[in-house]
């Protein structure tokens, strides 16, 4: 099979060629997003913590789902514009440059799950794996189950980002210096708006709606991925999920997103189901029938081992 004739390429050109300037079902969801996070934060003194949790996490889940679709190419044809839609953080703890190179360079299909390759990768090699000592690898054990993942992931995952952050900055890393400048004057409105005209603690912020977001949006990734020889074999599809599918934007069909990443988030599930068949033989039946099958099967028990099978992915 030549490159033009890969359906997936094919798809891809052809959304491409045919998308429209502005994608209203997109920019409208980003405007919804902004509204209702500036509504809850203002009003959550006067609501019960518990109804600004149950309303706060799904509400960063989506802004997080929102900033993944906006990397990708939309909802406009203008980059500046799409990084001024997406650079508002919400969640505080990332800039959103860093999540966009860091993604982009994930989506380099053959080197999924690699540990070295791929930055959003769970494996760890031997020499990194010997190198964390007894207290982080029972840690990063226990993310390979789903529980594991949702208590102590972001905690996890956020204080590395950071760390890794850190020495890049004190090594004089230019670029990693820029998104942090900027990414300093992107919070400071936010935070500006949550101490002074919301009266939000930041504290209850962070645990109330930043961490059990997050933990959220590890339901979605914690499964989404697993090392194989076979490259299509590395990526897996969830079907029957339409709260949490929506709210992830449809990602939960990741293989149908690797395919095509440039189709938005409205197009993929006709997308998908028009090729189902083809994408579930390619995956190897890598299906599972909604995120309470994921949970069902691995709450408790492993999704895979921590070290990555291969050393390196082929």
């Amino acid at each position: 099979m030549t490159l033009a004739s890969d359906p997936a390429v094919a798809a891809d050109r052809a959304w491409l060629r045919s998308r429209p300037t502005l994608e209203w079902p997109t920019l409208l969801l980003i405007l919804t997003v902004y509204a209702g996070w500036l509504a809850l934060t203002f009003w959550s003194s006067q609501l019960p913590l518990a109804v600004v949790v149950v309303i706060g996490a799904p509400l960063l889940t989506l802004h997080s789902s929102l900033q993944h679709e906006i990397l990708h190419g939309h909802p406009t044809r203008w980059r500046a514009v799409n990084r001024w839609l997406g650079s508002v953080p919400l969640s505080l703890w990332i800039p959103y440059e860093s999540y966009r190179v860091s993604h982009l360079t994930h989506h380099r299909d053959e080197r999924l799950t690699d540990p070295l390759d791929d930055p959003e990768s769970y494996y760890w090699l031997e020499k990194d794996w010997r190198q964390l000592g007894p207290f982080g690898r029972v840690c990063v054990k226990a993310q390979t189950t789903l529980a594991g993942r949702l208590l102590i992931g972001p905690f996890w995952i956020i204080l590395r980002y950071w760390l890794a952050q850190e020495r890049l900055i004190v090594s004089g890393d230019k670029a990693t210096r820029r998104i942090w400048a900027e990414h300093a004057l992107h919070l400071v409105p936010v935070i500006a708006w949550l101490v002074f005209v919301a009266r939000l603690d930041l504290i209850t912020y962070l645990l109330a709606m930043v961490y059990p977001g997050m933990a959220l949006l590890l339901i979605r990734s914690f499964a989404e991925h697993r090392a194989n020889p076979q490259v299509p074999g590395r990526t897996a599809i969830v079907e029957d999920a339409p709260f949490l599918g929506a709210l992830f934007l449809y990602n939960s069909l990741h293989s149908a997103h690797h395919e095509v990443p440039s189709l938005p988030w409205y197009r993929i599930p006709a997308w998908y189901r028009a090729n189902r068949d083809r994408l579930i033989e390619a995956n190897g039946g890598l299906v599972y029938h909604g995120y309470l099958d994921v949970a069902r099967r691995y709450l408790l028990r492993p999704h895979d081992v921590a070290k990555h099978p291969f050393s390196r992915a082929p």
